[in-house]
C-alpha cells in the first residue's frame, strides 16, 4: 500500500500528533551513517527564526534524497525542527547535564521563545525534477517562574532535559514551572497543529 505521508523525525510526539489528527505516517529515519546532528550547527550570529527554518529545510532535502536512495514509493515527506531562543541566543539540545543546568538557570524567571518550523516536500514526478515544498513557522512565548538550584538539579537528574531544545519538555515536569504562555501549545511540544495543517493542505493532504 502506498504511504500517504512520510515523517522524517525520530520524535514519538510528532508521530502521535499526526495519528491523533487522523494521519498514519510511515517513518523515514536516517541511515546509521547519516550525520543529521551536524545539520543543526548554528552559523555565526544567525537569527533564531532563520536558523530553525534553514535546519528544517536541510533535513527535508536530506530526507527526500533518502527516499530516492532507498527506492521507496513517492509520497510527501514532513520534517519539523524546534528551537528555544532567549533573545537572539539559540538554546539547542544540551550536550550534558552541566549544560542542561546552565540553560535552565538562564531560562528561570524569564520569558523565552519557542520556534518550530515545519516543511513538507513532494518528490518531483521525473528523475532530477525539483521537489515541491511548502513551509511554515510557529513562534510562541513561554515564561518560567524563578527556579531554585535544587529544583533544577532534581529535574536534570530525571534525564528529561536531554535531547530537548532548551533542556526542557513542556509535556513533562517542566510544565509545572510555566507561569505564562502565548502562541501554540502544539508548536511548543514540537508539531504546531495549525501550521502543519496548512503545509499538508498545500500538497493535497487535508487534515480537516
Amino acid at each position: 500500500m502506498r504511504p500517504v505521508l512520510y515523517l522524517a523525525s525520530q520524535s514519538p510526539r510528532r508521530r502521535q500528533r499526526l495519528e491523533q489528527w487522523g494521519v498514519q505516517p510511515e517513518l523515514l529515519l536516517p541511515d546509521a551513517e547519516e550525520d543529521v546532528e551536524s545539520l543543526e550547527a548554528v552559523r555565526g550570529a544567525e537569527a533564531p527564526a532563520t536558523y530553525v527554518q534553514r535546519v528544517t529545510a536541510l533535513k527535508l532535502l536530506a530526507s527526500l534524497e533518502r527516499l530516492q536512495r532507498r527506492g521507496l514509493p513517492p509520497a510527501p515527506v514532513l520534517c519539523a525542527d524546534t528551537t528555544v531562543a532567549l533573545g537572539r541566543r539559540i538554546l539547542g539540545k544540551p550536550a550534558d547535564a552541566a549544560e542542561a543546568r546552565a540553560m535552565l538557570r538562564d531560562l528561570a524567571g524569564h520569558t523565552h521563545r519557542v520556534l518550530t518550523a515545519g516543511a513538507v516536500g513532494v518528490p518531483g514526478r521525473r528523475s532530477g525534477a525539483a521537489p515541491r515544498i511548502a513551509q511554515a513557522l510557529s513562534v510562541s512565548t513561554v515564561t518560567f517562574a524563578p527556579l531554585s538550584r535544587s529544583q533544577i538539579d532534581r529535574y536534570v537528574a530525571t534525564g528529561e532535559p536531554m535531547g530537548k531544545a532548551g533542556a526542557y519538555a513542556l509535556q513533562g515536569q517542566a510544565a509545572l514551572w510555566v507561569s505564562r504562555m502565548t502562541g501554540s501549545h502544539s508548536g511548543i511540544v514540537g508539531l504546531p497543529a495549525f501550521e502543519t495543517a496548512q503545509v499538508l493542505l498545500a500538497v493535497g493532504i487535508p487534515l480537516y
